[in-house]
């Protein structure tokens, strides 16, 4: 560890800062998929409030959509990990 120059330690510090910024995008992405589920919940109780139905093929669209999203977003990164984990 002793035998890092000052060049493999930039780069090393490169690498850290990309994989920063990657983490931000699907830490947006679960974070958006959350305030979206609050927002739709909130408009169909609403909705069922004024009109006392529910609209369930609705609901199970849209849960199946956002639950489909964060678990491709979760693949992809397992994928990612894996990947990292076998270069070394």
């Amino acid at each position: 560890m002793d035998n890092l120059t000052e060049k493999d330690l930039e780069e090393l510090i490169k690498i850290k800062k990309r994989q920063k910024k990657k983490n931000r995008f699907s830490k947006f992405i679960v974070t958006l998929v959350i305030l979206l589920n609050v927002t739709f919940t909130a408009a169909v109780l609403y909705v069922f409030l004024n009109i006392g139905n529910e609209p369930t093929t609705l609901i199970t669209a849209w849960f199946a959509f956002t639950t489909g999203e964060l678990w491709m977003l979760s693949s992809i990164k397992k994928k990612k990990i894996k990947e990292d984990n076998n270069e070394y």
